[in-house]
């Protein structure tokens, strides 16, 4: 029902996004998509770059008067590089001339594309390389700026049918909650004010963490770890609020939505692992402990005792909130080279060092925030159509009601 596209480089002039089939009548505006770029650069272990970039995306086509037309919506995200950071555009990535003077990159990191991506598209042989530069510059973390900007127009859309959708980090390397200690907390902001509570809070903690003791904690295995030259991964936690029974389908395999929702947190760069509810843990216990009780409701409806399913039963939402959470590795740009070998010369040696993060993991949690709103918006407007934003909304409410 909708899609997007992003181009760029990390280097290269700007980010640029297509949105196509979003109804007529949407109440948007760059604002929007803005508020949502800023939260990528929260957290503490931050680089270099997130000194030098403050990212504000234009909206080309789509939206008349503050409201979306049904037509494709166009995004342009100037980088930041274009203007303060001349080691990129227009000299190392320009779109015309041979490349005279540019230093080729010849020696791929572990735990990158650098290498894999290089031998599928020949950067590490002639005609195009040996030259590394073409696939950092793409499968950087830096896409996911435009990506955000595209699937916060979703966003935009469920908010306004009471649809939001928040994260809080759980782990940083080897400081973290024990199994479930987090949910009391969550729970309760839920309750007080849905999914935007819960990403309200977590964003006043220098690492996106609930609990102000392990926020000290984190901070200082950061501190730490960026010493030893190293990086850290971790875990977070997405979920969803106001959602409907009935999104997704379990009648073909790619319409279930815990596998949309699994491939599209995956998609993420670094992400490793994502699970739905209990997940890995529901592996472990007995089925009395992991199947949720169906229960009256004071309305006269059917709710859920508990929610281990993460508000997802047979690849459909059952009203409950739907609960994802991603696994990231630890950034493999290390201050402290990995071995590589050099393509040109076949010499084994050290990795080169290009500006990193000793953890982006708060940051992984903002951009899977955006990633889980998209399918939940692509399943809303499955469900209940409507070429304009008016005729989806009454769909919804007198489904809801």
């Amino acid at each position: 029902m909708i899609r997007y596209l992003t181009a760029g480089e990390s280097h290269g002039e700007a980010l640029v996004g297509i949105v196509e089939g979003m109804p007529a009548g949407v109440p948007l505006a760059a604002a929007d998509l803005d508020a949502h770029l800023a939260r990528r650069w929260l957290g503490v272990g931050r680089g270099g770059r997130a000194k030098i970039e403050s990212d504000r995306v234009r909206i080309l086509s789509g939206v008349r008067f503050g409201r979306t037309m049904g037509s494709p919506i166009a995004l342009w995200l100037e980088n930041a590089s274009h203007h303060r950071d001349r080691a990129g555009w227009p000299e190392t990535m320009a779109v015309e001339g041979a490349g005279e003077g540019v230093e080729p990159v010849t020696r791929p990191r572990p735990g990158h594309a650098d290498l894999a991506g290089a031998q599928k598209y020949g950067f590490d042989r002639p005609p195009r390389g040996p030259d590394l530069r073409p696939v950092i510059e793409r499968a950087s973390a830096r896409e996911t700026a435009m990506r955000v900007a595209c699937q916060s127009i979703a966003r935009a859309l469920l908010r306004r049918l009471g649809v939001e959708v928040g994260s809080h980090v759980l782990r940083l390397g080897e400081v973290g909650y024990p199994d479930g200690a987090w949910i009391g907390a969550r729970d309760r902001l839920l309750e007080a004010g849905g999914a935007r509570a819960l990403y309200e809070a977590a964003d006043a903690s220098a690492v996106r963490m609930l609990d102000a003791g392990l926020t000290a904690e984190a901070v200082a295995h950061i501190q730490a770890a960026k010493e030893a030259g190293d990086t850290l991964g971790g875990v977070y936690e997405v979920v969803a609020t106001g959602v409907p029974p009935g999104l997704g389908s379990y009648v073909h395999w790619d319409r279930r939505l815990d596998g949309r929702l699994g491939q599209a947190v995956l998609s993420i760069p670094a992400q490793k692992a994502v699970e739905i509810g209990a997940g890995f843990a529901g592996g472990q216990r007995p089925g009395s402990q992991v199947h949720d009780p169906i229960v009256p409701t004071e309305a006269g409806g059917l709710g859920r005792a508990s929610n281990h399913a993460g508000g997802v039963e047979g690849g459909v939402t059952n009203g409950m909130p739907v609960v994802v959470r991603g696994v990231m590795k630890p950034i493999p740009t290390l201050i402290r080279p990995l071995g590589t070998v050099d393509l040109a010369t076949g010499e084994a040696g050290p990795t080169r060092y290009e500006r990193s993060d000793v953890t982006s993991v708060p940051a992984a949690s903002t951009v899977a925030e955006a990633a889980v709103a998209w399918v939940l918006a692509e399943a809303v407007l499955e469900r209940y159509g409507g070429d304009t934003f008016e005729a989806l909304q009454a769909r919804f409410e007198a489904d809801r009601a």
